[in-house]
C-alpha cells in the first residue's frame, strides 16, 4: 500500500488549492456583476456546488472549472458533471424551502491564466 505523503499527495494539494483560488476569483468576479454570494462549497450526500449566488432574484448554482491552460468553451463545458450539480442543486433546494418558489439557474464560470473569466449563464438545465 502506497504511503500517505508523497507525489500524489503533493498533487491532490496543489490541485485543490488552484481549485479554491479559482472559487474566490469566481465569487469575486460575480460580485463585481451585482451577484450576493449566499453560499460556498456547499457538500452534500449526491455532490458538492462550488457557489450559490443570487441576483434579481435568482438563485444561481455556478460551477466553476479553473485550467491551467486555455481550452475551447466546448471542451471545457464537455467536463462539467451537470447530472451531479443538479442533484445537489435540489438537495440544497430542499434543505432551504424559501427557494422551492424561486427562479433557478445554472451557471458555469471557466477561469484561465491571462483570460477573462468566461461566465456562461444559463449553461444546462437541471
Amino acid at each position: 500500500m502506497p504511503s500517505p505523503s508523497g507525489p500524489n499527495r503533493s498533487r491532490r494539494l496543489a490541485a485543490e488549492l488552484f481549485g479554491r483560488r479559482g472559487e474566490t476569483l469566481a465569487a469575486w468576479y460575480l460580485r463585481l456583476k451585482g451577484y450576493r454570494i449566499v453560499a460556498t462549497r456547499v457538500k452534500s450526500p449526491v455532490g458538492e456546488i462550488d457557489l450559490v449566488a443570487r441576483r434579481l432574484g435568482v438563485t444561481v448554482f455556478v460551477e466553476v472549472k479553473a485550467r491551467g491552460r486555455r481550452q475551447s468553451l466546448a471542451e471545457a463545458l464537455g467536463v462539467v458533471n451537470t447530472r451531479r450539480i443538479a442533484r445537489a442543486a435540489a438537495y440544497y433546494v430542499a434543505r432551504h424551502p424559501d427557494l422551492a418558489a424561486a427562479a433557478l439557474r445554472f451557471d458555469v464560470i471557466f477561469l484561465a491564466p491571462f483570460t477573462w473569466p468566461r461566465h456562461v449563464r444559463d449553461a444546462f438545465r437541471g
